[in-house]
């Protein structure tokens, strides 16, 4: 008798699993936007907060983080974001600020930047930023509600 018991329980216990729906699998957007798998587009995102400028890194000082490679212009540059990779790395995976706080995803340009309270955001174009600098504050919480959900939305 307890041997029907356990065989029906292990049924109905095998039958309820495979009765929950089936959820497709979703593939979901990198965590950092990468042009040809370059995080910024091959651009030191270590040069901007100490050279306060865009500049191209080198394919000899790079490293694999975070699904992209990332370049610097030289061995102190990647050194500097290997030791804390979470400080130099642009806010919202690199994607356009903006359009992140708007709920959609858009490539940042390493032209157009800026550095709030030590983070690094990217932008579309100028035309963006020059929109983006009038409501920084409230752009800025809006993206963080939206991230990283926004990757799964595209």
């Amino acid at each position: 008798m307890e041997y029907l018991l356990l065989l029906r329980i292990a049924f109905l216990t095998v039958f309820a699993l495979l009765m929950q729906p089936v959820r497709p699998v979703l593939a979901d957007q990198p965590m950092f936007h990468a042009q040809e798998g370059l995080a910024i587009g091959g651009y030191d995102t270590v040069a901007f907060f100490i050279d306060h400028r865009p500049v191209l890194g080198h394919s000899d000082h790079a490293v694999m983080w975070k699904g992209a490679v990332w370049q610097f212009v030289s061995s102190e540059n990647l050194r500097r974001f290997e030791s804390n990779p979470r400080a130099y790395a642009p806010m919202f995976g690199g994607y356009c600020s903006y359009a992140v706080s708007q709920g959609y995803l858009m490539s940042g340009s390493p032209q157009s930047w800026e550095i709030v309270d030590g983070d690094l955001f990217l932008l579309y174009n100028s035309s963006v930023q020059n929109v983006w600098r009038n409501e920084m504050s409230e752009l800025i919480e809006m993206g963080r509600g939206n991230w990283p959900n926004v990757l799964r939305h595209e």
